[in-house]
């Protein structure tokens, strides 16, 4: 007992958004080597990025896109700013099924109160607003932790949007399953290393060769017309696909953006170098978030291994 205590122990400790019963953990667990790491749930999309800076993890998966409801801001902006020397090392696609669940049975009509992570009340929008009307939305800092609350300090009228998972883990009922708008709802998931951290992480083996690259630039010169032309130009003439291109506020003065985009390109290809050096004299700053190997498929989420740190 002693001795697989201590095996471990001695893994790799990866971040996650927690606790226990995130649709982020499905992706860790779904994309992650079984048993080659140990998961560690924590509050925040901020707190799992600053304990990787920190060195209290090896790595981190966090929530970077969803098909309904688009990017993931905290974690752009965490890339964009003070998480700048933390880099993409692999993706994982999630499928995302939402589930009502309240602390014991309950008829939909009784809820009043719905609590979950910020981010999924858009993805459940319809079921909201057809079934749930009047009902108060409140945040939780995650589904999890939204279905930990409500299962653990029942009260009338109460429900968590969250994973089946998560209503398995804390004894909650689901009185709904699949209120969210799509069927094909997925979330996109990034794993995350300290940059030039030259270890593989404990990712599953994939199929496919395709790889993608994801970068920010900015510039003063985006105030003028034509700025945001030239600079896609570069990718153009040179035949590498975007498939996805999106500001943020720079959170400078009013009007100021830093443009995040998604290359069908490996990093280390002639043809993306040439394009970041020409894009280089167009703009003030360059910087590639990451090259790694694009995820084809959604994974399927398995039961963790090892025991929770």
């Amino acid at each position: 007992m002693a001795e697989a205590s201590a095996a471990s122990a001695a893994l790799p400790r990866i971040g996650y958004l927690g606790p226990e019963g995130t649709f982020t953990e499905e992706a860790l667990l779904g994309s992650g080597r079984e048993g080659a790491f140990r998961p560690v749930g924590l509050t925040s999309i901020y707190e799992t990025v600053m304990a990787l800076r920190a060195g209290d993890i090896d790595w981190a998966v966090v929530p970077i896109e969803n098909s309904l409801e688009g990017s993931i801001s905290a974690t752009l902006d965490l890339l964009a700013g003070e998480a700048a020397d933390v880099e993409i090392v692999g993706e994982a696609l999630l499928r995302v099924r939402h589930s009502l669940i309240a602390s014991s049975p309950v008829e939909v009509g009784e809820i009043d109160t719905v609590l979950t992570h910020p981010a999924v009340p858009g993805q459940c929008s319809r079921f909201l607003r057809l079934e749930l009307p009047g009902a108060r939305v409140l945040p939780a800092s995650s589904t999890a932790e939204a279905v930990k609350m409500v299962a653990g300090d029942p009260g009338p009228g109460r429900a968590a949007l969250g994973t089946a998972l998560a209503a398995s883990i804390y004894g909650g009922t689901i009185v709904r399953e699949g209120v969210q708008d799509r069927d094909d709802n997925e979330t996109r998931f990034v794993w995350l290393a300290r940059a030039g951290e030259r270890r593989e992480p404990p990712m599953r083996e994939r199929e496919g060769s395709t790889w993608r690259t994801s970068l920010l630039f900015w510039g003063s010169g985006a105030q003028h017309s034509g700025w945001l032309v030239r600079c896609l130009q570069e990718f153009a003439v040179r035949d590498i696909n975007l498939t996805k291109i999106e500001s943020r506020p720079r959170r400078a003065e009013l009007g100021n953006y830093v443009f995040f985009a998604d290359l069908a390109a490996r990093g280390s290809e002639e043809r993306v170098r040439e394009a970041l050096g020409g894009l280089g004299e167009i703009c003030e700053t360059v910087r590639v978030l990451g090259s790694y190997p694009a995820a084809e498929a959604p994974v399927r989420a398995v039961p963790a291994t090892a025991p929770p740190p």
